[in-house]
């Protein structure tokens, strides 16, 4: 199951490049990823296959793990570039009760959800 990695890291430049170094020398592919600053933190969600590899090489690196979540990876090739897809399935998921709490782009045409309740989420997309 693929993993949502939350990493804390300093506004400035280079830790972007600092984070994705240290999982490629680790043979970790990033399937995912996004990245915002405030306030002088930046925090990286990074989506993985090995969470234990990936979180092993940050901590080498010095990086901050602060979180880690199972992730809902939906494929998206039928909506991509399709005016209201975020909408319509992010009222899929909200129909269930579920709270979406994360949520990226990711390679080949995937979507990422860290939510309330993943096995809801998956029901609520298939439907």
């Amino acid at each position: 199951m693929a993993t949502d990695l939350t990493v804390v890291v300093d506004d400035r430049a280079g830790q972007l490049a600092h984070l994705g170094e240290a999982l490629g020398d680790a043979g970790i592919n990033i399937e995912g990823f996004c990245a915002t600053t405030q306030d002088g933190i930046g925090i990286v969600h990074v989506l993985v296959e090995n969470a234990m590899v990936a979180q092993n090489a940050l901590i080498l690196a010095d990086l901050k793990v602060e979180g880690e979540s199972d992730a809902v990876v939906i494929d998206l090739t039928d909506e991509a570039d399709r005016p209201g897809a975020l909408g319509r399935m992010a009222g899929r998921v909200a129909s269930f009760g579920v709270n979406i709490s994360v949520a990226y782009l990711a390679t080949r045409n995937r979507g990422v959800l860290v939510t309330s309740d993943n096995e809801k989420a998956v029901e609520a997309l298939q439907t």
